[in-house]
């Protein structure tokens, strides 16, 4: 691994899992030299896979699960892009070894609009016309769900907080702010 890399290579080469065809995958170990045998509760549903303890579950959920919905964006848990919710809290998937979740419940944004929150969240996202590019918006969504379950009503600050630290390239941080104040309220734009 060489330090003038980028972010996403360094990460695919440190943990040469990303971008190996899926055959291949299975066979590679991680620094510990072995897998193991894992069973998740991911969106309501038993899954069981192989992996290295040390994997991220974003690599997990992607490249194993097939599950894409949850983006890869640093690789260093600063850009939110990467937001799941492991016992309804908001956690960045990129850093959290998998043998971390064990026995945990883990929530995609393959089915959060399955919940009440994010099911809002959602909703306001679309009427807001919050999306642009839509890198980072299962981030932002996830992130927003995670806010609305665990405080109803926010306020500025509660948000800015919940917020702080996903990143949207487009700059649509107002409208996320008026989505997630009208999934709050529950009105329609």
């Amino acid at each position: 691994m060489h330090c003038c890399e980028f972010g996403s290579f360094i990460v695919s080469r440190r943990y040469d899992y990303g971008r190996a065809q899926i055959g291949e995958r299975r066979k590679r170990s991680s620094s510990k030299g072995m897998h193991m045998a894992t069973t998740l509760t991911i969106n309501g549903e038993t899954k069981s896979f192989d992996a290295p303890p040390d994997m991220p579950l974003l690599w997990v959920l992607r490249d194993i699960l097939g599950m894409t919905g949850t983006k890869f964006g640093c690789g260093i848990a600063q850009c939110g892009a990467c937001t799941v919710h492991v016992d309804g809290k908001a956690v960045r998937s990129c850093v959290l070894p998998v043998s971390a979740v064990s026995n945990r419940t883990v929530t995609t944004i393959e089915h959060v609009g399955s919940t009440p929150a994010g099911a809002k969240v959602q909703k306001a996202w679309l009427e807001a016309e919050v999306i642009q590019c839509g890198y980072c918006q299962s981030g932002q969504i996830m992130a927003a769900a995670a806010l609305l379950a665990a405080t109803p009503h926010p306020d500025d600050s509660d948000i800015d907080a919940a917020m702080a630290g996903n990143i949207c390239r487009c700059g649509t941080y107002v409208r996320i702010r008026e989505a997630i104040k009208q999934a709050a309220n529950g009105r329609q734009s």
